[in-house]
């Protein structure tokens, strides 16, 4: 029995398909798996395509329902409830790494891939999510939920390789960009057409003075200024969905200090709560702390308090806990002050 064996995630883009030639390298034998999850034949064929081309086998299967319950819809009704989605977290924590694993235990493989840029490292007999070489591809933020059980038989043939070089040595020129069910649908079109008509309702200050009318709170993320037919200055603060209103402030009011979380994942709590120099990352590339965090437990989850103010935290966004270049946990924003 080959113990060399691997089964990878595989969309016959640029990275999974560099993944399959790192992988050879290394005396893996592979086994491609394409999860059908929108029913998008395009991107079937494309993978079918790459597969014969690369001669590595490739089974499909479909999880159109799953994905349409766990991801499409957990997008929709978070906007619905004024909150912000991470559907690629959730797509991962929840579809793309359970099915893998499923399908290499029912064919007996022993190894999960994926064309992600990450590492993995070991620590105390723990199992972490660590960040890529490549800093500017880094994929580990979206990552954080993934279980020990997942970790501990995942390879990573990306997480030492500079995105720029892979893609020089590709033919395809396409990157996957966005996210993948709304294809070419910008979000708004998306979520009229899976939500209905949008609600106009009051803009609001922080004192509850009316300064305007918005057109329905989904169309609206914190932080945003535009589209908000305010003098300017002014920019969405809150989110309150359940009276149909739209918060707005200045930039000060955006800065947090102290972040709620909830649906926490922590690798080892012990050496979460006695760390006090956390790193918390709540955008995968952008704006995010600079300086160190303390992490509370409390009876819904945890509580942050950070040495630098987070600007617009949103809630519904993942917020995730680095030690040095470790993802050593994470949770769902809930609430903050």
């Amino acid at each position: 029995m080959n113990e060399r064996r691997v089964i990878l995630g595989f969309s016959g883009g640029i990275d999974s398909s560099a993944a399959v030639s790192l992988l050879r390298d290394q005396g893996y034998d592979i086994t491609a798996l394409t999860l059908d999850m929108t029913g998008d034949r395009s991107l079937l064929d494309k993978a079918q395509r790459r597969a014969g081309e690369l001669s590595v086998p490739l089974r499909v299967r479909s999880v159109r329902d799953t994905f349409g319950r766990e991801v499409v819809d957990y997008f929709t009704d978070s906007y619905r409830h004024g909150r912000t989605p991470a559907p690629c977290t959730r797509c991962n924590s929840r579809i793309k790494w359970p099915y893998l694993a499923a399908e290499a235990d029912a064919l007996g493989i022993p190894f999960l891939a994926t064309g992600h840029y990450f590492r993995i490292t070991q620590q105390n007999g723990k199992y972490y999510v660590t960040r890529a070489t490549d800093l500017r591809k880094d994929q580990s933020y979206y990552l954080w939920d993934l279980p020990q059980e997942i970790l501990a038989r995942t390879v990573t043939p990306m997480g030492n390789v500079i995105k720029q070089e892979v893609a020089a040595q590709s033919s395809d020129r396409r990157e996957s960009m966005g996210i993948c069910f709304l294809g070419r649908e910008s979000v708004c079109d998306f979520l009229q057409r899976r939500a209905g008509a949008f609600v106009s309702g009051e803009i609001v200050d922080s004192e509850g003075r009316t300064l305007g009318r918005h057109d329905g709170v989904a169309l609206y993320t914190i932080g945003q200024k535009r589209g908000l037919n305010l003098p300017g200055g002014y920019a969405v603060v809150g989110i309150d969905a359940e009276s149909n209103r739209l918060i707005v402030g200045t930039n000060n009011e955006l800065f947090h200090a102290t972040l709620e979380a909830g649906q926490c994942r922590l690798v080892d709590p012990d050496e979460v709560f006695a760390t006090r120099d956390l790193q918390v990352v709540i955008r995968g590339i952008g704006r995010n702390p600079a300086a160190g965090a303390v992490v509370i437990p409390t009876r819904s989850g945890i509580r942050i308090e950070l040495d630098d103010p987070a600007w617009a935290p949103a809630i519904g966004q993942p917020v995730v806990l680095y030690c040095g270049d470790r993802v050593v946990g994470g949770g769902i924003l809930e609430g903050y002050r």
